[in-house]
């Protein structure tokens, strides 16, 4: 009678155990999810959700920096005025940087949107109706990096990818990296 039950309760946390990886396994899907359904619905408070803006906004900001230094040249860098004008344009693009990639930022980038297609005369789509408009995230490539790191690559016409980077902070999810073509 004593192992019976002892056998179900190892039953039980086996499939606890089971039903927990699938939960934190589809994790990077979900996330997807939200953020492709937040994008097209432009809600910023649940996009904001599903995004890590420090993490976020230290990746972009080396990111930029690095590409302002690599495309002014080893000539710019030698030449006095030409290091402080690099040391200026870093500092800008940080802090264009620090001004976009926050909730605020992403609502006022998604609401200037929306005043554009205003101004433009174009009509908001109806739920009903969404052919026209391009899809958010569309057709990636996932891949489990580790099982706290997945990534999302989206390829473009040109033939440039960008590389959607997300982690796990516990049982959750978001986006902590978005690499940029180079």
């Amino acid at each position: 009678m004593m192992a019976k039950t002892n056998s179900r309760w190892i039953i039980l946390a086996c499939l606890l155990l089971a039903a927990l990886l699938a939960w934190v396994a589809s994790g990077p899907y979900r996330t997807l999810a939200a953020i492709r359904d937040a994008v097209k619905t432009e809600d910023a408070g649940a996009l904001a959700r599903q995004v890590d803006f420090p993490a976020l906004r230290a990746s972009l900001k080396l990111q930029l920096q690095d590409r302002i230094v690599r495309e002014a040249g080893a000539g710019v860098q030698a030449d006095p005025f030409g290091a402080f004008g690099l040391r200026i344009a870093t500092g800008l693009a940080g802090g264009l940087v620090d001004a976009m990639v926050t909730p605020a930022g992403l609502g006022a980038l998604m609401e200037g949107r929306k005043s554009w297609n205003r101004a433009s005369g174009i009509a908001p789509p109806s739920r009903r109706d969404t052919t026209g408009q391009s899809e958010p995230l569309p057709d990636p490539r996932h891949r489990f990096e580790s099982p706290s790191r997945f990534t999302a690559t989206v390829a473009h016409a040109g033939g440039d990818e960008v590389v959607f980077v997300l982690t796990r902070q516990g049982l959750q999810w978001k986006l902590s990296d978005i690499r940029l073509a180079e």
